[in-house]
């Protein structure tokens, strides 16, 4: 007898246990006693020592008490009941997240068509722009014709062009939010749960569902998976920023008649940007992260040159590529890390 039989005889549901289905397919556990020769006359024979009393899982109880569903029971019961809704959820989605498909394959194009003696002094001038710093703009330089002398500067781009595109749209998402958690504590007291589970969830489960709804040579469904998981610093850190501005500035704006509008444009962004700007660059790295996860759905970039490697167990491929994701993690923390080092100066030159 299975080790919960007396629980459920005790409380006399046994005829209820009884009526239950038995005709399911059999655990792994089964079939290794199965194979082994135990038969259920035998087992029932033999007695559990108390140190090793099982948990009551639905395992476990389903040994005893058949009307209790198995874990295999509930994990199918979920999937099937993603797939009942997959259609119209898929007819409500396609229309509404084809743009980012547009935006991620016209942008990739227009990097790739863009000839590598325009793009590079492009971004050069970019980074000074955003920078202002020399070294950084040097190594930038050194750093993409580095890349292209090893022939990954075509892959470099196209990373670069999917975290350009999925860093827009997040901090697009993300900063209204931000500001209306910030604005409003039920809002935030929502939206706080959801926001751990998006961080904490593994990289890997946000590809499961997006997998049923799209195909995989569609780009937004690396897209999707990707502002998921670097929308959430952008968000949090926009709370904070405005959440943290001194009350007594609030005061004063509001002793001089300011509105709601322009209290919020004229003095909580600009005192927040330091940390809206800090949780830009948390989103940029969270996108480069996701970027070589996406590769194993079709996202192409220097992720494509590390599966490979892990695939066909080609080292030096694998590490050259991963090398050029550090070079280009290291060049966007630097130059998002400058930016918002100009924002404190000037913030704290206009305060």
């Amino acid at each position: 007898m299975a080790f919960y039989d007396g629980v459920f005889d005790s409380l006399g549901l046994r005829s209820w246990c009884d009526a239950g289905a038995n005709d399911g397919p059999m655990t792994m556990a089964q079939l290794l006693q199965k194979k082994s020769g135990v038969t259920p006359e035998v087992a029932a024979t033999q007695s559990t020592p108390l140190m090793d009393t099982p948990f009551p899982s639905l395992d476990s109880l389903h040994e005893a008490c058949n009307s209790i569903p198995r874990t295999r029971d509930m994990t199918e019961a979920v999937e099937l009941s993603f797939l009942s809704i997959k259609d119209p959820l898929k007819a409500v989605l396609d229309p509404i997240t084809q743009p980012l498909s547009w935006a991620l394959d016209g942008t990739m194009n227009l990097f790739e068509a863009t000839p590598w003696f325009i793009m590079i002094p492009a971004l050069l001038l970019l980074t000074w722009f955003a920078a202002r710093s020399l070294g950084i703009v040097l190594l930038v330089a050194a750093s993409f014709l580095f890349l292209g002398f090893i022939d990954h500067y075509t892959y470099a781009i196209q990373t670069l062009s999917i975290i350009f595109v999925c860093t827009m749209i997040s901090v697009a998402i993300g900063v209204p939010i931000g500001i209306a958690m910030a604005r409003n504590d039920t809002f935030q007291r929502i939206n706080i749960p959801l926001l751990d589970m998006l961080q904490t969830l593994p990289t890997f489960v946000y590809l499961i569902p997006l997998i049923f709804l799209f195909s995989v040579t569609e780009s937004k469904l690396y897209g999707i998976a990707i502002i998921l998981y670097a929308v959430v610093p952008v968000i949090r850190l926009t709370d904070l920023g405005i959440r943290l501005v001194d009350r007594d500035v609030i005061e004063a704006a509001d002793a001089f008649g300011m509105t709601d509008r322009q209290k919020l444009f004229g003095v909580q962004i600009p005192l927040a940007l330091p940390n809206i700007m800090a949780g830009v660059n948390q989103t940029i790295m969270m996108s480069l992260a996701m970027v070589v996860i996406a590769s194993l759905v079709s996202a192409p970039g220097l992720g494509v040159l590390v599966l490979r490697g892990i695939r066909n167990l080609e080292l030096g491929v694998g590490l050259v590529s991963g090398f050029g994701i550090v070079l280009l993690a290291v060049l966007l923390d630097r130059c998002t890390k400058a930016a918002l080092n100009r924002i404190n100066v000037s913030t704290k030159a206009g305060s």
